[in-house]
């Protein structure tokens, strides 16, 4: 007898891979138009948020169907928090995106149902309480994304960055399959919670082979993020691919993958955590002078973003290696962090989506003097996701920061805070030289830009008064929820990882 509980914590799951494969089927069918393909997906998104959220904010830890998965999937606080990020992510993209899917006219309704796979492995993921369930959503996300970066196959760049991403992908799954058989070798097990038992039996013997198949997860998780060494494709794979498929790479794709690794150190390989730490302190300088750098050249907007999300991988890394000396504070602020990057990078690469109607056209910093001139609510938008991103008081962006560096000097990681701060003071110049150019430089002639109409700029609208209210907090309006139920759900969901 199926146990209600059980499928009821599954749920969102289900619809979802039940959406993938219903729009699979539907896409021959011609009286299926690519607004219709976007209202059901965007129904089946809401249904799964709404299965979700009736979990969201409850105290618990469970292994649905544990006689037929034996604890390979989870369902907790923790992996309700992410599900309803990644949906999220995952509505906003659809919803900004209908406006760039009906003007791309060689998009095709396939896209759609590859888009909910992905949504559905990155869910999995999150659930995932073993390395090689892991291992499969990871895939199943990843499969996806390489096919959704060069849908639009008649460009050659799109082709060229999905081959790119398709190779240097696929080799960083080698390194997780390869760690993974490590971890089973020197463990006896791939289950979460049973690793990390056994690696605490094993302390003070040889554990070589943790260590080693540990850092191969770790390479796997590094190539994921953009992180330094593994970032040379981020800039090349952001620029080449659709719009919309950039920012649900650069703002939800993380998520993800920090979901399930935060799991993977916190429970079970906590231990011998710090052996890493000095490895990723040489990491985060490098990916953060890096990225800054990069950042600071580029003359694309869409290539400055990309090469920016490689700094903010720094930061979230920063609370990373904060984990052993401030567990709570610097996993919520890692979690927090996350939800802040999420609402700035959707918002600009989602506004720069429905500006661009023709992205044959790179948009430069220069097509975009007096823009505000011309198009003041886009350009004050806008405007708001560089300022949360840049890290200023009263967005988002800022309480986010302000979390991970406080968490570092905690910890006693005072040399990364300093060099976060650093790379902040950076970021302000090639964020604030778009705002500079949309405000005090006469009009250029640019091409034709759509008006404000239709659910896309009501969406973009929406995650502009997010991203200042996750600033503002409770300060007008009392009870309403703000940076503190934020804060609260995000330890909530760091407690469900501890109960046995």
């Amino acid at each position: 007898m199926i146990d209600l509980n059980h499928f009821a914590y599954l749920l969102p799951l289900i619809i979802v891979l039940f959406g993938a494969i219903t729009l699979m089927l539907l896409s021959p069918l011609e009286r299926f138009s690519m607004r219709s393909f976007t209202i059901m997906t965007l129904g089946f998104l809401g249904s799964a948020l709404l299965a979700d959220i009736y979990y969201f904010g409850e105290l618990y830890t469970s292994f649905p169907f544990e006689t037929i998965f034996s604890k390979m999937i989870i369902a907790d606080s923790y992996s309700v928090y992410f599900d309803a990020i990644l949906l999220s992510g995952a509505m906003v993209t659809s919803l900004i995106g209908a406006h760039y899917f009906d003007v791309k006219r060689r998009f095709k309704k396939e896209f759609f149902s590859l888009f909910l796979f992905s949504v559905f492995g990155m869910m999995l993921l999150v659930h995932a309480n073993e390395l090689m369930t892991a291992f499969i959503a990871l895939e199943i996300a990843s499969l996806s994304l390489y096919v959704m970066v060069g849908f639009q196959k008649y460009e050659s760049r799109r082709v060229e960055a999905s081959y790119q991403y398709l190779i240097l992908g696929s080799l960083s799954g080698i390194f997780f399959l390869l760690g993974t058989a490590l971890l089973y070798a020197g463990l006896g097990t791939t289950i979460l919670g049973d690793m990390g038992k056994n690696l605490d039996a094993l302390m003070g013997k040889d554990t070589s082979l943790v260590i080693i198949g540990g850092s191969f997860l770790l390479v796997t998780f590094l190539f994921k993020i953009s992180a330094f060494p593994f970032h040379n494709w981020t800039i090349d794979v952001y620029d080449g691919a659709p719009l919309p498929v950039t920012a649900f790479m650069a703002a939800t794709f993380k998520v993800a993958i920090f979901g399930f690794i935060l799991r993977l150190m916190l429970v079970d390989l906590d231990p011998i955590r710090d052996m890493w730490d000095s490895l990723f302190m040489v990491i985060i300088v490098a990916t953060l002078l890096y990225g800054s750098f990069m950042a600071v050249i580029q003359k694309s907007l869409k290539r400055m973003l990309a090469a920016s999300s490689m700094v903010h991988t720094g930061y979230l890394l920063i609370g990373f290696v904060s984990l052993g000396a401030a567990g709570e504070s610097a996993s919520s602020s890692i979690i927090f962090y996350m939800v802040a990057y999420f609402l700035s990078a959707m918002g600009a690469f989602g506004l720069i989506s429905y500006i661009t109607s023709d992205d044959h056209i790179r948009f430069t910093y220069e097509d975009f003097r007096g823009f505000a001139h011309v198009h003041p609510y886009m350009a004050a938008m806008l405007s708001i996701f560089m300022l949360s991103l840049a890290g200023i008081p009263g967005t988002i962006g800022f309480v986010g920061k302000f979390y991970i560096f406080t968490g570092a000097i905690e910890a006693g990681n005072t040399l990364l805070a300093v060099m976060g701060v650093t790379a902040t003071f950076i970021s302000i110049y090639y964020y604030f030289k778009l705002i500079a150019l949309m405000y005090f430089y006469p009009t250029s002639e640019m091409e034709e830009v759509p008006t404000l109409k239709g659910i896309a700029p009501l969406t973009i609208g929406l995650v502009a008064f997010g991203v200042i209210w996750g600033g503002i907090g409770n300060t007008f309006v009392a009870y309403f929820p703000g940076i503190d139920f934020l804060i609260d759900t995000a330890r909530l969901s760091y407690m469900s990882l501890f109960i046995k």
